[in-house]
């Protein structure tokens, strides 16, 4: 009985704490998966078993000290190399606030884990070597963090004890690295000294830096504002299912599930069917169990809950289709242009045909053109590359078979991202921001692509 009482008595004070999704980020041996192991070990969410086992694994290995990078690196491949590979979730709690962690690879090649670790993240912890300062793929990854839109991006200078703790070292570092992520539109950066190794100022503070006045990162991460107001955008509902039983009890029931990507909806609110256009209005919203008969008649939803719609008009809704107020109705359009950072490892070329997954829709589609690469050393951008190779980020323009409901990514991270398939295995090919983004759009110079057997 007491075991169960102190069950409850966690989760709901788990349940009174705010949840912040964040990701780390660096280049090669910068520590990142130290940082993430020392996290977690100094704020005591590591278990008994789980800390044994990575000292077991140190000693194996010839280490004295436990190496906390174990505690992510899960990867058979990943220990061999000492490298991370894949992207690390991690999930822990402090009294202050709960956390879901993506330990995200520093390779070149593996920076598309980047993007998906850091694509729902509300904060990136962007890590350098003190001793090697902001190098190429420090940059890349600030770029990824300001092409996601990631509202906060912690700097954090590691391996200070190397370079004897000094002043001067994490300054200059600083000035750099704000410099160039404030010219990606970055909105707001946090430089915080610290080694990873030793656990100076990652959850308690470093008596070895007392010129340093700021935050530790655990307290950092525990006090940032975190917004989670979906509810404040407008209003989209992309349908994932109809539900429609034809049965003895509910003979003419018609719903529609799905989550809210945004906003809120109520019954009586006038709304829009995308991309047909046909309007209605909204009759009820079952919540909770979805299910016919299940849940619960509610009067509003919001975002990110999980409702089944019913519309006052049977018009045809179908799965992909988007449900909108109809006085803050997206822009539909068949031409996209985007931002897209290339995940696969076969290129993306001027001409080739894809799927376009926009929410619950996929549709066909052809790459029309691709006016620009971002060259990340001086954000210049070389026009008309003719493709874009694996970690390659770029401007596109897509052609698609049907209209779709699509929001600037500036506007809405949930309704303005997409995935580029290929149409033939299914491996995804890049991931999109529609609308502008920190590069800038160069002139149509690129070819017409050859449309034959995919005609729209």
């Amino acid at each position: 009985m007491t075991s169960n009482s102190a069950t409850d008595q966690f989760a709901e004070r788990l349940s009174a704490t705010t949840l912040l999704r964040f990701a780390t980020a660096g280049s090669v041996d910068d520590g990142k998966s130290t940082l993430v192991g020392r996290l977690l070990h100094d704020s005591k969410s590591v278990l008994t078993d789980q800390l044994e086992a990575v000292e077991h694994a140190s000693r194996r290995r010839g280490q004295e000290a436990p190496d906390l990078a174990l505690l992510t690196d899960g990867l058979r491949a990943e220990r061999e190399q000492g490298i991370t590979i894949d992207v690390a979730y991690r999930y822990f709690a402090t009294p202050r606030r709960r956390f879901i962690l993506a330990d995200t690879p520093g390779h070149v090649q593996y920076t598309r884990n980047m993007v998906t670790g850091a694509s729902t993240a509300e904060l990136a912890v962007v890590l350098v070597d003190a001793r090697n300062g902001v190098v190429e793929q420090t940059r890349r990854h600030a770029a990824v963090a300001a092409l996601l839109r990631v509202p906060h991006v912690v700097l954090a200078v590691n391996k200070m004890d190397l370079v004897g703790y000094a002043e001067p070292v994490f300054a200059a570092i600083a000035e750099e690295f704000t410099a160039y992520a404030a010219s990606l539109g970055v909105p707001e950066i946090t430089a915080i000294p610290i080694s990873a190794l030793a656990g100076d100022n990652v959850v308690e503070p470093s008596a070895h830096m007392d010129w340093y006045g700021g935050p530790t990162v655990l307290e950092y991460l525990e006090t940032v504002p975190v917004s989670h107001d979906l509810a404040g955008c407008p209003a989209r509902f992309p349908v994932q299912y109809v539900i429609r039983p034809q049965s003895a009890e509910h003979p003419d029931y018609r719903g529609y599930a799905g989550q809210i990507a945004s906003g809120v909806l109520r019954v009586g609110d006038p709304v829009t069917v995308l991309p047909s256009g046909r309007t209605s209005t909204i009759e009820g919203i079952d919540a909770l169990g979805v299910g016919v008969g299940a849940g619960t008649t509610v009067d509003l939803a919001w975002a990110p809950q999980s409702v089944t719609v019913r519309l006052a008009d049977d018009i045809d809704v179908s799965r992909g289709d988007l449900i909108a107020p109809t006085a803050q109705l997206p822009a539909t359009t068949q031409d996209v242009e985007a931002t897209v950072c290339h995940v696969a490892d076969q290129p993306l070329t001027v001409g080739q045909r894809v799927l376009l997954k926009h929410t619950t829709r996929t549709v066909k589609a052809i790459v029309k053109d691709i006016p620009s690469r971002l060259t990340l050393d001086d954000l210049s951008q070389h026009p008309a590359p003719g493709q874009l190779v694996a970690n390659d980020i770029g401007r596109v323009r897509v052609r698609t078979a049907e209209p779709l409901a699509l929001d600037s990514y500036a506007d809405s991270r949930h309704t303005g991202s997409f995935l580029l398939i290929d149409p033939a295995d299914g491996t995804t090919l890049s991931a999109g921001m529609a609308g502008d983004a920190f590069a800038a759009t160069a002139p149509d110079t690129a070819p017409a692509a050859d449309n034959e057997s995919w005609d729209f």
